[in-house]
């Protein structure tokens, strides 16, 4: 039996899907609403595929608690935020649950820490827990790391068919939990060491948000000189060896935005270009406030009462909000003592997140002039025809058949 610790977006997932595969589970989370919440036979976040999987999992018998169990394994997947100041991995919440782990572990157990984190991070924080706990590695707990690497709005076909690795200090270990991974996962899983294995998840989301700052970049570099960003790039990438990704209102998740500073808390004096770029996409969302102000004024909107942020979730067609450029430019908006715009977001009308959130989109339009679209929802795509009359600022440009259609 394999007992899950934290429900999350990536625990829970990950829980349904072993335990939809025959593996027998318990999950386990401190949030009582939330495990009550799953008692009851419902989900705690919108996922496609997720209800589907989630009634396979009951079939199959899991268990959700508030409990520790004792077990021959468990998978901690728990968060792992970053202080904003030194930009070092937060291990608190994976250290809480170690602890607790080893309070009902029977000797010889396996603790998998599927949580992110930076390289070193559990030669630093969870080995001393473990050791001052009189447990001695390899003999009564065996150590492993294995990062997923699924992404919201996609996150069930992910687990399915995504590669992985799992690293451990004994390789015969690392096997051993790979064939639980294999239960259910078609891609390939690469058994290595624990460190390299908290670097490749690190590195991987690293990579993407070095490529998104630079288009983030040349958006501003185009928008000084008044050149279509959007052309240049379809051009650049019809090259063979360029593939430029297009620039946005910023940068979201708990992944992309949060990872890399690991690198940067940990080798600040090495990790130069990856420091910059983290820095243009956290203030990507500062520019496209300056952008709205542009537009207002070309357009004579004195009142920003009658602008509205449509989109607050990270990205689209997910009810995922964490760290979105939506909530960075209403909050920028706050410390600077200004009046925080109107917003709705298709997958929060039932969720409000924000002070001037609607949740009834016909309203939302009704009381606006301008539209500043900063999540490619299908809601938007399907409903494009009714921002007719309405200023447009296209963040994503995905919008075509309009007259009035600003871009970042």
């Amino acid at each position: 039996m394999i007992n899950v610790i934290g429900l999350g977006y990536i625990g829970l997932p990950t829980a349904l899907m072993m335990a939809s595969h025959g593996v027998k589970v318990i999950g386990t989370d401190y949030n009582k609403q939330l495990v009550d919440t799953l008692n009851a036979g419902k989900t705690t976040f919108k996922e496609k595929g997720l209800d589907e999987l989630f009634r396979n999992a009951l079939e199959s018998g899991i268990k959700f608690t508030t409990e520790y169990q004792k077990t021959d394994m468990y998978i901690v997947s728990v968060p792992t935020p970053y202080d904003k100041f030194s930009k070092k991995v937060d291990a608190c919440y994976v250290a809480e649950a170690v602890k607790d782990v080893l309070k009902v572990c029977p000797k010889g157990a396996t603790v998998v820490i599927e949580s992110t984190v930076s390289p070193g991070t559990i030669d630093k924080f969870v080995r001393p827990i473990i050791e001052g706990n009189g447990f001695v590695i390899g003999e009564d707990i065996n150590l492993v790391h294995a990062p997923e690497r699924i992404i919201p709005g996609n996150m069930v076909y992910e687990l399915l068919h995504n590669n992985r690795t799992i690293g451990a200090d004994n390789k015969e270990i690392g096997e051993k939990v790979k064939e639980y991974y294999s239960s259910f996962c078609q891609g390939e899983i690469v058994v290595t060491d624990i460190r390299t294995a908290e670097m490749t998840k690190v590195v991987e989301n690293t990579f993407r948000a070095v490529n998104i700052a630079f288009a983030n970049e040349l958006s501003r570099i185009c928008r000084h000189d008044n050149m279509d960003v959007y052309e240049i790039i379809k051009i650049c990438n019809m090259h063979p060896r360029v593939n430029i990704l297009q620039p946005g209102p910023g940068v979201g998740g708990h992944c992309i935005s949060v990872d890399p500073w690991f690198l940067v808390g940990d080798y600040p004096q090495l990790a130069k270009v990856i420091d910059e770029s983290m820095k243009t996409n956290d203030s990507q969302p500062i520019f496209v406030l300056n952008r709205i102000y542009e537009i207002m004024k070309e357009n004579g909107i004195t009142d920003n009462r009658k602008v509205g942020l449509y989109g607050l979730t990270y990205k689209e067609n997910v009810d995922d909000f964490r760290e979105s450029p939506a909530l960075q430019m209403l909050e920028a908006q706050e410390r600077h003592l200004a009046r925080p715009l109107k917003c709705y977001d298709p997958f929060l009308e039932n969720h409000k997140i924000a002070e001037n959130q609607y949740s009834d989109f016909d309203e939302f339009l009704k009381d606006i002039d301008m539209v500043v679209v900063l999540v490619k929802h299908q809601h938007i795509l399907d409903n494009e025809e009714r921002l007719k009359g309405k200023v447009v600022l296209d963040c994503c440009n995905v919008l075509h058949n309009l007259e009035k259609v600003y871009h970042i």
